[in-house]
């Protein structure tokens, strides 16, 4: 039995994406935790931003929502989402973090109904800001649980784009080049996305997953890249600073 869960598990590895002296826009949850992780272990000058106009804050605890008053403790500047939004237009925002009930093989993300949208199973929350991040921060990192209901061939809505329908349909609908979807890091591998095809791949496996059970829970064809890699599973130190620092309390990583 491994001595950590699926969710240290995510926590970690998406920390382990973002370099020292790169700009991360996050919203609250696992996000943060990641992104926290990273400044306290290899990238101490990653600038962290929240869309409600947050920019470099020194959280004292975990924030519960972007617009937490924590989320503009001792920060640079407690500017407004316009000024983020802008930021993110003008180039300036590596990664941002998002999520969602749905993804297709093109990394595209729905968070807003399932079912018909007229006569919905379920009305989601909507974009909030998802759109305009993953239309204007270079990389997009995803993380979901990994379910075949999540993991779909067609999405109900489109709330967020990834590669649209593939190459060159981003720029085709107006939006910059060289952007998009980086890596999706789910409970059970990590996955990229193909640089011809631009549809998803796995690129590691997590400790004791096969790529036969990524392709059982998933809702359409998954490629694999040349060299499927194994993840290397949380380091002593990476959980510590998670339980003890960043989460002591558990909301996120779970009692």
């Amino acid at each position: 039995m491994a001595d950590y869960n699926a969710m240290e598990l995510m926590i970690c590895v998406a920390a382990r994406l973002l370099e020292d002296g790169s700009t991360a826009a996050v919203g609250t949850g696992a996000p943060v935790a990641a992104a926290v992780l990273a400044q306290k272990t290899h990238a101490p000058n990653l600038l962290i931003v929240f869309e409600a106009g947050g920019l470099a804050p020194l959280m004292p605890s975990m924030p519960i929502s972007v617009g937490d008053s924590r989320s503009f403790y001792r920060a640079l500047m407690a500017t407004s989402m316009s000024d983020i939004m802008e930021t993110c237009q003008r180039g300036m925002m590596d990664y941002t973090f998002l999520s969602g009930a749905q993804i297709d093989p093109y990394g595209n993300l729905n968070s807003t109904v399932i079912g018909d949208y007229a006569k919905p199973k379920a009305r989601l929350p909507g974009s909030g800001g998802a759109n305009d991040l993953a239309s204007f921060c270079w990389r997009t990192l995803v993380m979901m649980l990994h379910q075949r209901r999540r993991y779909v061939n067609k999405l109900d809505f489109i709330t967020t784009p990834g590669y649209l329908s593939g190459p060159g349909a981003r720029e085709a609908a107006g939006l910059p080049g060289g952007g998009g979807p980086y890596r999706v890091i789910s409970d059970l591998a990590v996955m990229s996305f193909n640089n011809e095809s631009k549809r998803m791949q796995v690129e590691n496996l997590h400790p004791g997953v096969s790529f036969a059970r990524v392709q059982e829970n998933t809702g359409f064809e998954m490629l694999a890249a040349r060299e499927v890699s194994q993840t290397e599973p949380p380091a002593k130190e990476e959980l510590r600073i998670l339980r003890e620092e960043i989460d002591p309390f558990r909301y996120i990583i779970g009692r």
